[in-house]
This record gives structure tokens, sequence and C-alpha cells, in this order.
């Protein structure tokens, strides 16, 4: 076996370990799936930095700006790093008082179980699109690192993550994301020190329109449509709220989000300005997605990319634990346990981890037949979220509206998007989808008197 891979094996080891310990502590179904509201500052920060710190960054945009240059980068780092700003500057403190388990409670408690059922219905495959990106991007990395085909390494990706998530649960995540998320910031900072020393390349050499963030846009709205999807169809994902809830109050997941965001964008640098000297330093690449381990691998030796190859791994094992995670968790807790009310919670755990199994094995499916990670990122983004976010929006800042509106919303916001997106191709689907959502729910709050119910506020 080559030496990369019996460290990236001995890291994923370490990481079911990490699971198999915390797993001790998991009593409910509460510890299961927000970490029993417990974590502090340091696992809450590099929790929420890692929501999407793995795959996308690392594998996807540096693949996508050596390919279309800075315009390849909307999404991450540039907008995901906003997204975890806006959380914390308007979302992390409502959304933390409510003492929710998941996301989709709120849609129980402010208009009815109905939304609720909608809404996790919506929430789920954008999970499960997230999940496919991680695997495959695992698949890239460990096919960079062993030379063997990419689709039999996604198919030991998918093998090892639903082995790693089913454990430890939100909690297991937290501590490996505080492990992996210093460990993939000193890699990739050793990275990027050693392509300047080695290469002598700037960014001075890099063509001007490679260096335009607004490239290739034919009109302000084609860049409004490219930012739109990753900041509102992400800022209030049920993976980075899952995240939130885990904190130990309103304050820490505030301050946490607000310091996460800094470090998503100073440490997304790296792989951005990588991408862009890309094709001076490895020009022609058949799959771009491979250029950071192949850059690894060419500039690292012996220990140090063992080293590198393993933070990068677990970051992803990271990332795609939470999006399974919280998939099940929203099938689990807010569509089969209410229909037995008697369970226990071991049975409610048990049901989750069940869940977990069984989304990874769609996620697997869907990684092997995705034209890219970056596609995966981009389409789990907007996936429903048009409408998800108007009705979380209302529903978190005011009482107008009632179930009848949500569900309106929610089903305007999907049946634009749809078609705009797959049936009529509209030029801007997302912006499209989001103007139909706003709209419907502005008509609804008009028609709809009811007024809603009061607002639960967590313990403190």
């Amino acid at each position: 076996m080559p030496p990369v891979l019996l460290g990236i094996g001995l890291y994923v080891l370490a990481q079911l370990l990490i699971g198999a310990w915390v797993s001790r502590r998991v009593r409910t179904e509460a510890d299961y799936l927000v970490a029993g509201r417990s974590l502090g500052y340091g696992l809450t920060t590099f929790t929420v930095f890692a929501t999407w710190f793995g795959a996308e960054t690392c594998i996807g945009s540096a693949g996508s700006i050596y390919t279309e240059g800075l315009a390849g980068g909307t999404a991450d780092p540039f907008g995901y790093g906003l997204c975890l700003l806006l959380m914390g500057l308007l979302f992390a403190v409502p959304l933390w008082r409510r003492g929710l388990t998941t996301l989709a409670d709120l849609f129980r408690q402010r208009y009815s179980p109905t939304v609720e059922r909608m809404a996790v219905l919506l929430m789920v495959p954008s999970g499960l699109l997230w999940a496919a990106a991680q695997i495959r991007a695992f698949g890239q990395v460990l096919a960079a690192s062993s030379g063997w085909e990419v689709d039999l390494t996604i198919t030991l990706a998918a093998a090892v993550v639903v082995v790693y998530t089913i454990s430890g649960g939100l909690l297991a995540d937290a501590w490996t994301d505080l492990i992996q998320g210093i460990a993939l910031i000193i890699g990739l900072i050793v990275v990027g020190i050693a392509v300047w020393q080695q290469e002598g390349v700037t960014l001075a050499a890099v063509p001007v329109e490679r260096i335009n963030p607004f490239h290739g846009y034919a009109s302000w709205l084609d860049a409004l449509e490219a930012w739109a999807i990753p900041v509102v169809g992400s800022v209030l994902s049920a993976e980075l709220v899952a995240r939130i809830l885990g904190a130990r109050s309103a304050e820490v997941a505030r301050r946490s989000s607000l310091v996460a965001s800094g470090l998503y964008l100073l440490v997304g640098l790296i792989p951005v300005t990588l991408g862009l000297l890309g094709p001076q330093i490895m020009p022609g690449l058949e799959h771009p997605e491979q250029l950071l381990p192949l850059l690894a691998a060419r500039y690292l030796h012996g220990v140090l990319f063992v080293a590198f190859a393993g933070a990068l791994v677990s970051a992803i094992l990271s990332t795609v634990d939470s999006a399974l995670l919280v998939a099940s968790s929203l099938v689990s807790h807010n569509l089969i346990v209410p229909l037995f009310p008697g369970l226990t919670e071991r049975q409610k755990v048990w049901i989750a981890r069940g869940g977990v199994a069984f989304f990874g094995i769609v996620a697997y499916v869907g990684a092997l037949y995705a034209e890219g990670v970056y596609a995966l990122v981009e389409e789990a983004s907007a996936f429903g979220s048009a409408g998800l976010f108007v009705v979380i929006l209302f529903g978190l800042f005011s009482r107008r509206g009632g179930p009848r509106t949500a569900l309106a919303t929610l089903g305007m916001g999907m049946l634009s998007w749809v078609l705009g997106a797959y049936l009529l191709n509209w030029p801007h689907p997302y912006l499209n989808s989001l103007a139909a959502a706003l709209g419907t729910y502005l008509i609804g709050m008009l028609l709809e008197r009811t007024p809603a119910p009061p607002r639960p506020v967590a313990a403190p």
C-alpha cells in the first residue's frame, strides 16, 4: 500500500475512534442531533467554519477557479463566507432562542405540522446533494493519491463515510471539526508557501480577466443570480442551523459565527490563489478538481504530504457527516418519531442512525453520476431554498402569515425553480423563484389573517 494511503487510513481510523469515544456520551436524541446544546466557543467556531470548508473549498472551488478564473469562486469561499457573517449578524440569536432540535421544528412552531412536513421534503434533497459532493471529493483525493479509478475510490469513500457518520452524532462532528480544522489550515499554509517558494509565480502573472470576479457574466442579473444561490440559498441551510443550535448559548452562537466567517474567508484565499495560478503550474489537467491534491503531492514529501492528505480527508468526512446527519434528523425527528409517541430516547437515536445509513447509500449514487463537486454544491444551495428562505425569514421576524401562506410560498418557490431551471430554461431561475416566493408570501399575508402562535423561548 502506498504510504499516503496508509496515512489516510490512519486518519480515518482516528476519526472512527473519536466517533466511538463520543458515542458513549450519547443518551438522548438531543445528544445525538444537537450535541446536548453544550458546545462552547472553540467547538462552535470550528464546527461552523467546517460547515462548508472542506470538499467545496479545497477541491471544488480550486478546480472551478482553475477553469473559470476568480468568477468560479462566487459560491466558495466568498458566498459561503458571507453566509456565516449574515448568520452571526441576523439569525443566530433568534434561531437559538427558539429551542429547536432541527430547523424543521421552526415550521411546526410558527406555522403547522403540515408546513413542517413539507419543509422536510424540500430540505432533505439539498442535504443529500451536499453529502454527494463530499463523497465525490473524497474519491477525488483518493484517486489523486493512489492512481486508482475515480469510481472505485468514490465507492470506498462512501463506505467509510457511512460507517463514520453513524457513531457519534453532532458532538463527534464538532470535535473532529476542531482537530481537522487546525490541521487543514496548517496544511493549506504549508502548501501555499511551498508552491510560492518553488515556483516563484505571483498573481501579477495571471491574466487580468482571470482575476475579475465578474468576468464572463453577460449582465448584472447574471452576476446577481450567481451570488444569490450560495448566499440566500445557504444562509439558513439546515446544516448550518444545526451547528448553531448546538451552541451552549445564543451569544456563543452569534460570536462563533462571526469569527468563523472571518476565518473562512481568510483561509479560503489559499485554494483561490492556487486555483488562479494552477494553469501556469499544472497546465491541461484532465480533472481540475484534483489540482490541490496534485500540488500537495508535488511540493510536499513524506510525512508532510501524508499529513495534508489526511487533514483534507478529515475535513471532507466532517462535512459529509453533518450533511447526512441533518438529512436523517429531519426525517427521523420530524416525520417518523411523531408517528410513534411511545418511543424511548434510545430508539429515537437508532432511528436517526438508520437514516444516516440509508441516506449515505443515496448520496453515494449521486456522487457516482454527478458532473463534479462544484455542480453538486450549487445544486444543493438552489434546490427549494427560495421558498424556505422567505418562510423562515417571515417566521422569525414577523407574526403575519399563517400555514396556508407558508405552504403556498414553499410550493411556489419550488415550482418556479423547477420550471425555470429544468423545463423552461429561464435565464435567471433562482432570482425568479425568489421573487415568486416573496410575492406569494406578501399576498398571503394580506389574505390570511390567522394570528401567529406565541414565540417559544429557550431556557437560559
